[in-house]
């Protein structure tokens, strides 16, 4: 087992998977059924093969040149023990980034540092008699030989959408664009049909993500368009999965449309979301600062840090303790102030913080909770008392307004004179940019990850049998689950090494009917922020079951509450869903049932059946969630700060890996149940 973890799953470096759908050549084909474009279309169920002889090669046209990190390849059972990897810019001369005269055959992860816009696998030498066949050939890295990176931002929120038809009035083009996963768009029932969003402006398009509803589409195009009227096709699939599908793609235009030929139902078409996503900014994965606190621009900067802060009432009680105007300025996000419930819940209501001195005002940025403000004024002061307001507005829409002002005062206030709902107001944070003033330093942000990335901490789980998990790595987590879970994790009977390269966590149904289970954690060995988090996994799967492998913010340990301090779900499985397992966020303002999230589709199958690969791709912008190195969903800072509420991720987590029994979500277990239930983890490692 210790081989098979080091030759064939070894962490992938992270980076955006580039040839998905791309344009595909080889030396052969053994046959019409095996071409090569049918490694590169995301289906582990069709596959390029060669003819029985030596060379033999397969290439991918990524449409422009790429910074290429890894390349994963998939070999059916004919694979070559010796090949290159090779990069080129114009697809005659080629430079080899990776060569192997010992190839195993298998799924091959290989970290490899080149660019160009072309990327080969050139084989020398056959292991078998045949040819050479592969499933998927992945190339992973970063567009645009990461110059400017594929942003994260989802360029079409909010956006003018249209669609070829609606199937009523609930459900029109523009829920696709809303930023909201409890509203869609759906069609006619019949093909084909069209979605498309107005950008406003002509755009590098580099990425795409469709959340479907369950009538997603079988066949579809995603097509840009300089007017609306002449398109042009940028990716195309037969084989849509359907579920969260993140695109790589390459085209310039306006406007951007998903064009279905064939549908996977009955139904029509129906997307929860269409996101569009644009070259025109990083991911923020080149080792430079992240954080809450945008970095000061044309001279500016935060001007409101732990400055003095009063307001016209505040909450103190068991929905929300100490919520006073200071915590709107202690670049916490997840503290806030809030009016009292007392006598705050009135017009007018407001929050002021003085900065210390004189200051030129050129913007404010309010995170507000759901009690917000849609009518309110940002006003300046020089000693206080009197107000001259900078900036006005009726049509306040809450969760995260930037506002470009222009002020001179010590004081800055925000005056609200009309609340959203039958609450008061409440701000996570009140930010003032400018000059002069007295600013205090806020605290350093911490760096994004390397590019490359490097592996900073791992288990591989070689222990002897019945060994318990390593001490210095892991330590149990005993007593009660939360949730309404059933079982008592014990303190190490039911985590142990089966002998061969995985840990054991087993779930038991005991002689006096309790269940018992495992929990181990990393809180006092081994906390990070952000990287490329991975863990190959084998999940239990019966009804009741709810394996999971997840972060936990670490300053949990040290009295922060859940969900404040922040909460990211890798992997969930409940055995009552066998083909889906899932990834969420949870913070302050989204969380439990409310949380920020998606699963991960294959239907018809059953993730208890074999091992995958779980793993998070985490920095200052966004978080990428994938399985099997097929990316499905991402969480970008700037959508959930706009849609969802503040991100809480920018401090160190810690790893947990549990198998509860019951729950809220997963329900108990019923006659079908079988006990006793293992989940099994081959590794898990951190890189950064």
């Amino acid at each position: 087992m210790f081989a098979l973890v080091v030759t064939q799953h070894p962490a992938r470096a992270a980076g955006s998977l580039l040839s998905q759908g791309k344009p595909a050549t080889a030396s052969s084909a053994e046959n019409a059924g095996t071409p090569a474009s049918a490694a590169v279309d995301g289906s582990t169920t069709t596959r390029w093969s060669s003819t029985f002889s030596d060379p033999q090669w397969l290439a991918v046209d990524l449409g422009s040149t790429a910074t290429v990190s890894s390349v994963t390849v998939d070999w059916e059972t004919a694979y070559a023990k010796a090949y290159q990897i090779q990069t080129s810019a114009d697809g005659t001369t080629w430079s080899s980034v990776y060569s192997t005269t010992t190839g195993a055959g298998g799924t091959e992860n290989l970290t490899v540092n080149g660019s160009g816009r072309y990327v080969r696998l050139y084989t020398t030498q056959r292991a078998t008699q045949y040819g050479v066949s592969v499933w998927e050939f992945q190339v992973y890295g970063t567009a645009g030989g990461g110059n400017s990176g594929c942003s994260t931002t989802n360029a079409a929120l909010n956006k003018p959408a249209t669609a070829s038809s609606a199937e009523n009035g609930g459900t029109p083009a523009s829920a696709a664009v809303d930023g909201s996963a409890t509203t869609r768009w759906s069609s006619a029932a019949s093909d084909p049909q069209w979605l498309q969003v107005d950008l406003g402006s002509s755009q590098q398009i580099c990425g795409a993500q469709l959340s479907w509803e369950a009538a997603y589409a079988k066949a579809y195009q995603i097509q840009v368009s300089a007017d609306g009227t002449t398109w042009n096709t940028v990716y195309s699939t037969t084989t849509g999965p359907g579920a969260t599908e993140l695109i790589t793609l390459s085209g310039t235009g306006r406007y951007v449309r998903m064009y279905g030929t064939q549908r996977a139902t009955q139904y029509g078409y129906s997307l929860w979301e269409f996101q569009v996503f644009t070259g025109s900014g990083g991911t923020g994965t080149t080792g430079g600062t992240g954080g809450t606190t945008p970095p000061p621009t044309g001279g500016t900067a935060l001007l409101s840090y732990n400055k003095p802060a009063t307001a016209s009432t505040y909450q103190d009680d068991g929905n929300c303790p100490a919520c006073n105007p200071a915590k709107a300025f202690d670049e916490d996000p997840a503290t806030r102030w809030a009016t009292s419930d007392v006598n705050g819940w009135v017009d007018p209501g407001w929050i002021a913080v003085d900065l210390g001195a004189t200051a030129h005002i050129t913007k404010v940025v309010l995170q507000w909770d759901p009690a917000y403000a849609t009518s309110y004024q940002i006003q300046t002061s020089a000693d206080g008392t009197s107000w001259t307001p900078i900036y006005s507005t009726t049509t306040g829409k809450g969760f995260k307004e930037t506002l470009t002002v222009d002020g001179t005062g010590r004081y800055v206030r925000m005056y609200g004179t009309a609340r959203s709902n039958g609450y008061g107001y409440s701000l996570w944070t009140f930010d003032v940019y400018g000059t002069g003033g007295s600013p205090t330093q806020p605290p350093a942000t911490p760096p994004n990850p390397g590019n490359p990335e490097h592996l900073v901490w791992s288990d591989d789980f070689n222990g002897a049998a019945g060994s318990e998990p390593d001490s210095s790595k892991w330590s149990q987590d005993p007593g009660r689950g939360q949730n309404g879970e059933l079982e008592t994790y014990t303190n190490g009977d039911n985590t142990f090494m089966d002998g061969n390269g995985d840990l054991v966590i087993e779930a038991r149904k005991e002689a006096d009917g309790s269940y018992t289970s495992g929990r181990i954690n990393t809180a006092s060995h081994f906390t990070f922020t952000y990287g490329h988090v991975e863990a190959r996994i084998k999940v239990s799967g019966t009804q009741g079951l709810w394996p999971a492998f997840w972060l936990l913010g670490a300053n949990f340990t040290t009295g922060t509450p859940w969900p404040a301090c922040g909460e990211i779900d890798i992997m969930e499985h409940v055995g009552k869903v066998p083909d889906s397992v899932y990834s969420t966020l949870h913070a302050p303002a989204y969380n439990g049932g409310n949380g920020y999230g998606s699963p991960y589709t294959v239907a018809g199958s059953d993730f208890a059946s074999d091992f995958h690969t779980y793993a998070v791709d985490w920095d200052s912008t966004h978080m990428t969630f994938s399985v099997d190195g097929h990316n499905f969903f991402t969480a970008d800072r700037s959508t959930v700060e706009q849609t969802r509420g503040p991100w809480v991720y920018d401090h160190p987590f810690y790893i947990i890996l549990n198998n509860a029994v019951g729950g809220d979500w997963p329900g108990a277990p019923d006659a079908t149940s079988v006990f006793p239930q293992r989940m099994l983890v081959d590794y898990v490692h951190v890189l950064q």
